[in-house]
């Protein structure tokens, strides 16, 4: 059963980790290969869960050492049709690998969880196409329809809510927020932009935010940014304007580069843990919501233990 569900302890006014680039931790750092970037191909085997275990423990420990909340984001960004059938899954053993994911983050939270650190469990849904490009468009029902699926399990589960990551246009996140609405899930929308500050699809983060809220009628429980720097966004952001206090969360890159410069490289751009740290400080007094900081492409626990050192 779920703990968490109709109470988000990230919704007060203290900080939450979340974790770091698990996808380029697990390749560049750890030399593990991941077709299709697919973390959750690693469910299917015991030595593959205990990579999983040791990578969200390292995040653990850096959440005891600051006193502060963790949600736990399950390894299912490409858990989803389109992304599981090229690695050869049907239907049933998608579900079930989406299901040992929330498991898996379940067994941490029994394990780990003190009244320091309460640990929301987060299904997490990627995007159907590439996060980088608006490919695989699809309509608003065509989204709510696919990616109810997903969802669907995660509502079956101990998941308390469930978070969409890495969205590079406003359709297919209201789609999302609807199919969880659908079956009463909190559910978070993490938009990601372009060095410009837009949406890989032209828009402006603002209206993504606004037009996702008057079209699901604010359901939505936040919302986030990842897969981009801080210099790509802060410029961005008023503290005032009602659209940035809907902003409670980030898990930025660890590189200043833009999304077509990630995509060919062949070599991690790591960046500075340190400078990345100072500039969530800073993104604080923007954003007067931020309280769930994480990283993403590129970053890892060091990135986050920076974060951390920041901010408190």
């Amino acid at each position: 059963m779920a703990h968490y569900r109709n109470q988000l302890p990230q919704l007060s006014s203290r900080l939450f980790l979340t974790d770091g680039g698990l996808e380029t931790t697990l390749v560049f750092h750890q030399g593990i290969e991941l077709p299709h970037f697919a973390a959750f191909d690693l469910l299917k085997s015991e030595a593959g869960l205990i990579i999983l275990r040791e990578y969200y423990e390292r995040y653990l420990a850096i959440a005891r050492a600051h006193q502060v909340g963790v949600v736990l984001e399950a390894p299912t960004w490409r858990a989803n049709p389109d992304w599981a059938r090229k690695l050869g899954y049907n239907h049933s053993a998608l579900a079930l690998a989406n299901r040992k994911a929330i498991d898996l983050m379940l067994s941490l939270r029994m394990q780990h969880e003190t009244d320091t650190t309460p640990m929301p469990i987060s299904g997490n849904i990627g995007p159907r196409g590439d996060g980088y490009r608006v490919d695989a468009r699809m309509s608003v029902d065509e989204a709510r329809l696919y990616h109810s699926e997903q969802i669907a399990v995660f509502a079956d589960s101990p998941a308390d809510m469930v978070s969409a990551f890495t969205l590079n246009y406003v359709d297919e996140a209201i789609g999302i927020v609807r199919a969880a609405r659908d079956m009463n899930m909190p559910v978070v929308i993490s938009f990601t932009v372009e060095t410009d500050g837009r949406l890989p699809s032209g828009m402006s983060l603002q209206h993504a935010i606004e037009q996702t809220d008057a079209a699901t009628n604010h359901y939505a429980t936040y919302f986030m940014i990842n897969c981009a720097h801080p210099t790509h966004f802060e410029h961005g952001l008023q503290r005032n304007e009602p659209w940035v206090q809907r902003i409670r969360g980030v898990r930025a890159n660890a590189s200043r580069c833009s999304h077509a410069e990630l995509d060919a490289s062949t070599e991690l751009d790591a960046g500075n843990p340190l400078e990345l740290g100072q500039q969530y400080a800073q993104l604080r007094t923007s954003l007067p919501q931020l309280s769930v900081l994480g990283g993403c492409c590129g970053t890892d626990h060091r990135h986050v233990d920076a974060i951390f050192s920041a901010c408190r």
